[in-house]
């Protein structure tokens, strides 16, 4: 079957592509709202941009009304983020924080979400995950009709648990997958963990 996208509305080539751009890693984003709220949310068109400086980029849709999401709106008065890995144990909890709330209303508050302090970085982090990404600002790219926006961030200061870690024969860090146990996006409602990871050496 050979599709031409040109022949799809927007929302048919997104339900295209989400469902067969997998597994796709999931950016559990929290933002500052102020007045101690902290909003939550889950954004799968996420990846890793560079390493010199150590960017991240996700990218943000409009709210169904066609506002701003509060996760842009925080940020762009903030320029601060924590972005978190969850783990396949938090398919639900981070389902939950999907939802639409009005500005101010709390995903953490709502959910009963524990926070800790994030050594080195203004905001907190969840308390449970194993890894977090105090992150700044860099920039952001509006795209498209609607528009998408892509919001860069740069990452500051990073929380890795050390239930995950281990040292390899190099004394350079390691992250153990299986451990960290990391959720992924598929299309529609559907979730995946991975299954046991495996090592195949790079040729020289």
């Amino acid at each position: 079957m050979n599709l031409n996208f040109s022949d799809f509305l927007p929302a048919q080539i997104y339900h295209l592509m989400t469902q067969t751009i997998i597994p796709r890693p999931i950016a559990w984003v929290m933002t500052d709202s102020g007045e101690g709220n902290y909003n939550l949310a889950p954004f799968s068109y996420f990846t890793a941009v560079s390493s010199n400086p150590p960017l991240m980029m996700f990218s943000v849709g409009k709210k169904p009304t066609g506002e701003v999401k509060d996760t842009v709106k925080n940020i762009l008065d903030t320029r601060q983020c924590v972005i978190h890995i969850a783990s396949k144990d938090d398919a639900n909890l981070v389902t939950q924080t999907a939802a639409t709330l009005a500005h101010g209303e709390s995903e953490v508050a709502i959910n009963n979400i524990a926070l800790s302090d994030f050594e080195g970085f203004a905001m907190p982090r969840i308390e449970h995950c194993n890894i977090a990404y105090g992150c700044e600002l860099y920039e952001i790219k509006e795209i498209g009709d609607v528009p998408q926006t892509l919001v860069f961030v740069e990452i500051k200061t990073f929380y890795i648990c050390d239930d995950v870690v281990s040292f390899d024969a190099k004394n350079r860090i390691h992250i153990d997958a299986d451990k960290v146990n990391p959720l992924a996006r598929l299309g529609g409602g559907e979730y995946a963990g991975i299954s046991q990871s495996f090592n195949i050496e790079r040729p020289e």
